[in-house]
């Protein structure tokens, strides 16, 4: 039987499912309250709350664990979302700043049957508008370990495969300098002061700072 869930509640499951691919291990209570930008105390409620479902596990001054359950009902969400965004993007042509506030509205509507015929007409995509890979049907998802622009040497050349910053500001600050998913890079000079960048792009030269080189997830050329 499916657990009736609040849209909050499911905020919390997806945001402590992207913490713990990142850090691999149990996430505190402060990671999470600064990823949903509220306060340690109402994570805390919270995560009580879900511990009594059954749908995280939680050690004080050890962490929080998503259990079985939990991590299936995660997934679940960030399968809608990211499909959502394809949708929103690809076919009623929203620009990859806007789909995400967009899906973060459509992804509570909990259909099986919806999902996977979204899924169909869309062709099954394996990526969101983004580069964050879409969970299957089964609740498996391929997380890759890219590497981010700000790890890689002077002459190298690279391709853009994913942000870790969503914001719109950020990915309107990328189209404004012509960065997307799939533009060629190559690092041309490190600067060891603030660790800024000058990279080639489309033969043009830009300056960028060690902010944006930190989100911006690349894939070397061999």
């Amino acid at each position: 039987m499916k657990i009736e869930l609040s849209f909050t509640e499911e905020n919390y499951l997806k945001a402590i499912f992207s913490l713990s691919t990142i850090k691999e291990s149990a996430v505190s209570t402060n990671d999470i309250a600064n990823k949903l930008e509220t306060k340690a105390s109402s994570v805390t409620d919270m995560i009580k709350k879900l511990a009594e479902k059954k749908l995280v596990d939680y050690k004080k001054y050890q962490g929080v664990s998503l259990t079985k359950s939990g991590r299936k009902r995660a997934v679940s969400i960030v399968r809608n979302h990211r499909l959502w965004e394809v949708f929103l993007f690809e076919k009623l042509e929203f620009s990859w700043d806007e789909v995400h506030e967009l899906a973060e509205q459509l992804e509570h509507i909990y259909s099986d049957k919806l999902t996977e015929k979204l899924d169909a007409f869309l062709d099954h995509p394996t990526h969101d508008p983004h580069g964050d890979p879409i969970p299957d049907k089964d609740g498996n998802i391929e997380l890759e370990k890219n590497h981010a622009l700000a790890t890689i040497e002077v002459g190298i050349t690279c391709v853009v495969v994913g942000v870790r910053d969503s914001s719109s500001l950020f990915l309107k600050f990328l189209d404004n300098s012509k960065i997307k998913l799939g533009s060629t890079l190559k690092v041309l000079h490190k600067e060891d002061f603030d660790n800024s960048m000058l990279v080639k792009i489309d033969n043009e030269e830009r300056s960028l700072s060690n902010q944006i080189t930190k989100n911006l997830f690349i894939k070397e050329v061999e």
